[in-house]
């Protein structure tokens, strides 16, 4: 397989490993946002979300959680931020599910995305289009 991450979840590639479960995967990203940027990423290779089992995923999220906290103590930064880019339109580079957990200081001059409102009837017309579709 030729996916960084899978690489680095069997060790053929070093890697600083923060945490890990039975089921999820912790490192610091090589191209760090800010120091201790860590990714957290199913062991199992997974392109995205959607292929995600929900015990992978809920994996994922108590490893983002319990890494939040430490940076928090470890580290003395005041928060973090956490993102997952889903699929290439939404900036995702590897393709293997990953979440990013940066940690953040006051003022550290990173910023949110841009914002915008709905129009008329736009809200209403979203949500049905995807709740339509939940299942």
């Amino acid at each position: 397989m030729d996916c960084i991450f899978c690489k680095i979840i069997a060790g053929d590639i070093p890697s600083y490993k923060v945490y890990e479960n039975d089921k999820a995967i912790a490192f610091f990203d090589i191209l760090p946002i800010s120091p201790g940027h860590t990714i957290v990423a199913p062991k199992s290779h997974e392109a995205d979300v959607e292929a995600l089992s929900d015990e992978e995923f809920s994996a994922m999220t108590i490893a983002v959680k319990k890494i939040g906290k430490a940076m928090i103590e470890g580290l003395g930064v005041k928060g973090y931020s956490v993102f997952l880019d889903n699929k290439s339109a939404a900036n995702q580079h590897v393709p293997h599910a990953h979440f990013h957990v940066v940690p953040r200081a006051e003022g550290d001059g990173l910023e949110r995305w841009p914002q915008s409102g709905y129009g008329e009837g736009e809200a209403e017309h979203c949500l049905k289009q995807v709740t339509d579709h939940l299942k």
